[in-house]
């Protein structure tokens, strides 16, 4: 039997932990791992008695629940490919995958499936009523299909990026990739069968796919909700004695503000985990004191498969680090004017990885795939990050958002850690604007605490008491609230556009 490819991952965890409630959808009900995997195997029977077969691509369109795992460890089990299409994408968008990995079938919502245009051989798998769709309720009376047999090398899912500088790409990844960052999450994580598990991560999107996938390794409850509300978070880890929570920042952010924070009942959680965006060293250092527990940095992308870098709740705390690489995961520090050679010990370089967690390229993109894997395996991140002596990395900004004010490189999260120090300060993202004189020149934007009259002029007061001249803010623009993408992270190109 195979057990390091994701074909056979519900069905062991069906034979590991049987009646045990595996999945719990507040208001809807749960389900044990034996009925996850009875479900999974007779929709698996379904896909294929509709003509998908192993290696075919397959796009998953659903939002966050029952019907998204069963649709996805169905696909697995037949060996066929998964393409995650998240909930939030426009019809558009979801032609675009579709047309682009060549798949055979999209499985998606009974109100979608008109808006979304494929070509005539492309079947259609309604969740509900729609023309010219087979019924996702139908599928389901198939006859129950064991898993196939794939290799750690074979293709398991093609995931595409968010498409900000261009069309979305297609990251290939294997069965090995996903295994590995899954294991090495439930690992490091310490994941186990008493954790109760909260997420409201989108499972389309890698950070959300492993949470959910973890809970077959470990036996642990997941408890899933479609998308997140701080005040139903709270509710829910006093209810269901949450011990492990998940989130982006802007998450643990919304939290820290809600008024409910001051009598919430977080005496159950042992750790939580926060991913997806750096996260100000203020901002983590005010989670752990409020929720009484470790707040786990951990760093991934959709071309490592997830997290590839994170902390053990056993080690001692390094706010602002997100941590060390999994076992198996090589990191180098490229030289940003050479990226032949490795940065000197300290300083700020690109982030460059390799291992069987790394993307086997882009599909049908040669160049794409050309410009970040090199022929060694390294690949470029296109994050900028450095190491401490003890080896344990932190990332200090994307490359692409490096703003460049008068010859000197300032990155935007150095300026939000320190924006977000301030005590009336909920949430901020710092862009660039083009500036004559300097090129470039920073601009803070900033959501303030609810009643707060914080002003311009004291906040960049602040900033100069922490901030060499040169990375001051130009200004401070106060909004109600900043852009995201449909994970929480936020847009800092759209502020551009903003200011």
């Amino acid at each position: 039997m195979s057990v390091a490819t994701m074909t056979h991952l519900v069905l062991n965890a069906a034979e590991r932990f049987g009646e045990r409630i595996a999945l719990t959808l507040p208001g809807e009900g749960s389900y044990s791992y034996r009925e996850l995997d009875e479900l999974a195997g007779r929709f698996a029977g379904g896909l294929a008695a509709s003509g998908v077969g192993p290696g075919e691509k397959v796009v998953l369109y659903l939002p966050n629940g029952w019907q998204w795992i069963v649709a996805y460890h169905a696909i697995a089990r037949l060996g066929a490919v998964v393409v995650p299409a998240n909930i939030l994408l426009s019809a558009r968008e979801v032609t675009y995958i579709a047309t682009d990995s060549q798949a055979v079938a999209v499985i998606l919502p009974a109100e979608s499936s008109g808006a979304v245009k494929l070509g005539e051989n492309v079947r259609r798998i309604a969740s509900g009523n729609a023309a010219h769709a087979l019924e996702f309720e139908a599928l389901l009376l198939g006859d129950y299909r064991e898993p196939v047999e794939r290799r750690l090398e074979d293709l398991f899912t093609i995931g595409y990026t968010s498409g900000t500088t261009g069309k979305p790409k297609g990251a290939m990844l294997t069965h090995h990739a996903l295994f590995e960052s899954l294991a090495g999450t439930a690992t490091t994580h310490i994941r186990h069968s008493g954790d109760v598990v909260l997420s409201s991560l989108p499972f389309a999107h890698v950070y959300g796919n492993i949470v959910m996938n973890s809970m077959f390794l470990g036996g642990t409850r997941l408890v899933a909700t479609g998308k997140f509300d701080a005040g139903l978070a709270f509710e829910l880890i006093a209810a269901e004695r949450v011990s492990l929570f998940e989130g982006v920042p802007t998450m643990y952010y919304q939290m820290l503000a809600h008024p409910k924070i001051a009598d919430a009942d977080l005496s159950s959680l042992q750790r939580c985990t926060v991913g997806g965006q750096t996260m100000p060293v203020s901002k983590i250092e005010a989670v752990v004191r409020r929720f009484g527990c470790p707040l786990l940095e951990l760093w991934g992308m959709t071309e490592v498969a997830g997290p590839a870098v994170t902390h053990s709740p056993y080690w001692a705390p390094r706010p602002g680090s997100i941590g060390l690489p999994f076992p198996g995961v090589q990191v180098r520090i490229a030289d940003l004017n050479d990226g032949s050679q490795d940065a000197p010990s300290g300083t700020p370089g690109e982030l460059l990885v390799r291992g069987p967690q790394v993307t086997v390229g882009y599909y049908n993109n040669p160049t794409a795939t050309a410009q970040t894997l090199d022929a060694n395996g390294w690949f470029a991140t296109g994050d900028i990050a450095f190491a401490d002596t003890d080896g344990f990395l932190y990332v200090v900004d994307r490359k692409k958002d490096m703003i460049i004010t008068a010859g000197y490189n300032v990155y935007p999260a150095e300026l939000e850690q320190v924006v977000a120090m301030h005590a009336d300060v909920v949430m901020t993202a710092v862009t660039g604007i083009a500036d004559e004189e300097k090129g470039e020149v920073a601009v803070a934007f900033v959501v303030r605490r609810e009643g707060s009259d914080l002003d311009e002029a004291t906040l960049l007061a602040h900033c100069r008491q922490h901030l060499a001249a040169y990375k001051v803010p130009r200004s401070v623009r106060f909004v109600p609230d900043l852009p995201k993408t449909s994970t929480g992270k936020l847009m800092r190109r759209l502020l551009t556009d903003i200011a």
